[in-house]
């Protein structure tokens, strides 16, 4: 029996394992007639017992037929002799079959003892499974072995799959690879780029081989500045570009680079340790596959004789539960391989899905350098992440809020964090500022104070780093008042972040602060005309288009009218569950023509492949904000349309923007076609009745099922006036129901006609006998129809 202490297994007697020798014979034991009056003993025969008898130690048994064994074991797989201390119980009864077919005579007499055996099995396996309760805490690799005997009949593929996990221990498995980076970083997987232009700014050659891998033939050239100053001269980096210009790889290259340096100076310190506990392991393992291959010899031995091969089998299992204790001491070997393994590198990102983003990049270019990765988000499964943190990974990717949550509660591998080389704050001036990410703060202070490493990097970047508001007069009429230009700003943010060195600073923003190839324009109209002319864009001009507001209410509000319509809307704000989140980005990614709805949870650092329009269907409250959501379209050098839709409340804040952001042109306006607006104004009145009543109903249905449920926990009469609505008579439910459901009838048969009708100029018939029909401009692009009201305008303007 084993006993569990300190994550290892350790027998509670010193005993020697032992074999038996028969030295007499079976005898039969006399049953009384009687008992096969009633029919439970009816399948019954005989009982026999073995009184003559005695133990022997295993090694000495396996001594005489040492020759022999090893000749078996050549022929073997190195498969079956890896595996052969944890022999599962499926394999056992596999075992017992074969046996008892070569030895009819005495197969009952086995299944008899096999009965014993599988009680002892589960009492073993119960006592067991206890103390790992008690302990509270096992290793992964430990349940992965326990796993292991449900998959044993597919040995090969298994075998395959631990290699190539061996290999590339950093990338993730197909399953959660499934992202909506996938398409960027495999766009070019099949033929390798070249990636000379690399090679001058030091990057390392394993990260070479991946970029090459990827297709990255030059770097942008955000990290064509960025990498040397970082590899060669270990300086902290502050980082503006506009959106979609490789970031991501500006910091995660010098990162990869430095964990590298520390394995190879950590390895070259403690080679002869390694050596010493290798020789140690070594020794350890052939001392129990020599006694593995002596259990064997034990089987073949007392397998001459039928009677004989049952009993051995009985200690054979026996022994098999003892061959545990080899793996887990192994197991723990590693365990405390890994303890020399700190946190190298830590990266800091305002939202979930940019984490997730960024961890998959990282795992790309570190795809044959064997580095370890982690991801630490709100939302997710706390108790994973711990189990993923025991794995010591060399990087981890984290939201402020959950990494200062496990910090607290002292977890063994964020403890001591004055090892870490690399400091990454991404989306910076968001990150800093006042009344957010208070666990930012506290992260800050911790790490540049009892933590600090004066050899530390910290890299920070954001699309808006060095973006300036004018601050308002009142403001600056007051006595400490400061005027805020780019180097007060950046010298603020170095000292919340704790850059105590001179940094390299590299701005590379336009003026204006969005991308050359984005085409900015607007429509002006009422409040309640906003979606007339968000139904008429996603009609008009179908492909993969965002739609941001202001507020959750208002996706939700929007995401229901839409999905009324037909047009299936994919909905993602702070609210939804993290999994749905994830969901809805990789099938916004999947498909050609969709829509996303989201608030400003996804404006910053998401890079959604071929993004054709952003909509701001409210302007966005500050500048910072409207140049990230604008960035999600027209990124690494494509072009990309947005579109304000602007109320007579959102005037102030688009006058703010355009002052900030020093617009030297008015931003055009969209056209629309004017004639289609009547029928599509019918529509979207109608889906609005019908989402009015919807609600309505879920709304009280919801809260008057609560108060009811609430009455009777109570066990208290509820009155008729306290349900929201009141209960309306039966008649009354019915003819609501009713009109419900021709409202959507009429709905069905107007989305069936042709919205944008084209009109026949002729109708004469042709030599052919066929008619031609007038080209549709439905297929006119929103960039299309947008250039050529511009062409029109300054055709005009010069015949003028």
């Amino acid at each position: 029996m084993k006993v569990r202490k300190g994550g290892r297994f350790r027998s509670s007697f010193k005993l020697k394992r032992k074999g038996i020798e028969v030295t007499g014979e079976w005898k039969t034991v006399p049953i009384d007639p009687n008992l096969f009056a009633e029919e439970e003993f009816r399948d019954i025969v005989c009982l026999e017992e073995l009184t003559e008898y005695k133990l022997v130690s295993s090694s000495k048994v396996g001594k005489v037929k040492e020759k022999k064994r090893k000749a078996e074991s050549a022929s073997e797989g190195s498969n079956e002799e890896l595996e052969e201390p944890v022999v599962p119980p499926k394999k056992k009864k596999k075992n017992k079959d074969l046996r008892s077919q070569t030895d009819k005579g005495n197969t009952l007499n086995a299944a008899e003892i096999d009965v014993l055996v599988d009680k002892d099995a589960k009492r073993n396996e119960i006592i067991r499974e206890a103390n790992c309760e008690d302990d509270g805490h096992v290793t992964e690799n430990m349940s992965s072995r326990n796993d292991t005997p449900k998959k044993k009949k597919k040995k090969v593929p298994k075998n395959k799959a631990s290699q190539a996990q061996e290999a590339l221990p950093s990338v993730a498995t197909s399953k959660k690879g499934k992202n909506w980076t996938t398409e960027v970083l495999s766009a070019s997987a099949d033929q390798k780029a070249d990636v000379s232009a690399w090679k001058d700014l030091f990057v390392p050659e394993p990260v070479l081989q991946a970029l090459s891998y990827l297709g990255f033939s030059a770097p942008t050239p955000i990290q064509a500045l960025a990498l040397p100053s970082a590899i060669r001269d270990n300086m902290d980096v502050l980082g503006a570009a506009e959106t979609g210009s490789g970031k991501t790889l500006a910091f995660a290259i010098p990162m990869i680079h430095s964990v590298l340096q520390w394995q190879k100076s950590n390895n070259s310190t403690n080679r002869n340790d390694s050596v010493s506990k290798e020789s140690h392991q070594h020794h350890d393992e052939t001392r129990w596959e020599n006694e593995d291959e002596a259990e064997k010899v034990t089987h073949q031995q007392v397998g001459d004789s039928g009677d004989e091969d049952d009993e051995s089998f009985t200690t054979g299992c026996v022994k098999v539960l003892e061959n545990v204790e080899f793996d887990f001491d192994d197991e723990t070997h590693t365990v405390g391989s890994h303890k020399k393994r700190p946190l190298l590198g830590l990266v800091l990102t305002p939202t979930r899905e940019l984490a997730v983003q960024v961890k998959h990049h990282i795992d790309a270019v570190a795809k044959f350098t064997g580095i370890k990765t982690a991801i630490l988000v709100g939302g997710m499964a706390a108790q994973k992440q711990e189990r993923v943190l025991n794995r010591k990974p060399e990087i981890v990717i984290a939201t402020p809020g959950r990494l200062w949550e496990l910090v607290k509660e002292r977890h063994p591998h964020l403890s001591n964090l004055r090892q870490l080389r690399c400091l990454v704050i991404d989306e910076a001036d968001r990150m800093v500022e006042k009344g957010h990410f208070l666990e930012l703060s506290q992260l800050l202070e911790l790490l540049n104070d009892s933590q600090y490493n004066p050899r530390r990097q910290t890299f920070v970047f954001s699309a808006t780093l060095t973006l300036v508001h004018q601050i308002p007069t009142r403001v600056l009429q007051k006595k400490n008042a400061k005027k805020m230009d780019k180097k007060t700003k950046l010298e603020l943010l170095m000292e919340k972040v704790g850059i105590k060195g001179k940094p390299k600073v590299i701005d590379l923003t336009r003026k204006e602060a969005t991308v050359e190839t984005l085409t900015e324009t607007r429509i002006h109209c009422n409040t309640n005309e906003k979606d007339y002319y968000l139904y008429y864009f996603l009609l008009q001009y179908p492909g993969r288009t965002m739609v941001f507001a202001n507020s959750i209410d208002c996706v939700k509000r929007l995401s229901s009218l839409l999905t009324i319509l037909n047009c299936d809307p994919l909905p993602l704000h702070a609210n939804m569950h993290q999994k749905q989140r994830l969901k809805n980005l990789e099938r916004f990614a999947e498909r050609e023509s969709s829509v996303l709805l989201t608030t400003d949870v996804a404006a910053r650092g998401l890079d959604i492949p071929n993004v054709q329009h952003v909509i701001h269907y409210q302007v966005p409250r500050t500048s910072e904000l409207y140049v990230h959501r604008s960035g999600r379209t027209a990124r690494a050098a494509n072009e990309g349309l947005s579109l304000l839709l602007i109320g007579p409340e959102d005037l102030i804040n688009f006058r703010k923007i355009y002052k900030t952001l020093k617009k030297s042109e008015e931003l055009p306006f969209f056209p629309v076609d004017s004639k289609c607006m009547a029928s599509i104004k019918e529509r979207m009145n109608l889906a609005r009745q019908i989402e009015k009543a919807e609600f309505f109903n879920s709304r009280a249905k919801q809260h008057n099922s609560w108060l009811q449920q609430a009455a009777e926990a109570l066990e208290v009469d509820l009155d008729d006036d306290m349900l929201m609505g009141k209960k309306a008579d039966e008649q009354e439910e019915s003819q609501k129901q009713k009109m419900l459901k021709g409202m959507k009838k009429q709905l069905k048969h107007m989305l069936s006609q042709p919205l944008f009708k084209v009109l026949m100029k002729t109708k004469y018939p042709t030599q052919s006998g066929k008619l031609l029909l007038p080209q549709t401009s439905v297929d006119v692009s929103a960039l299309g129809a947008v250039s050529k009201k511009q062409a029109k305008k300054k055709k005009s303007i010069k015949l003028n």
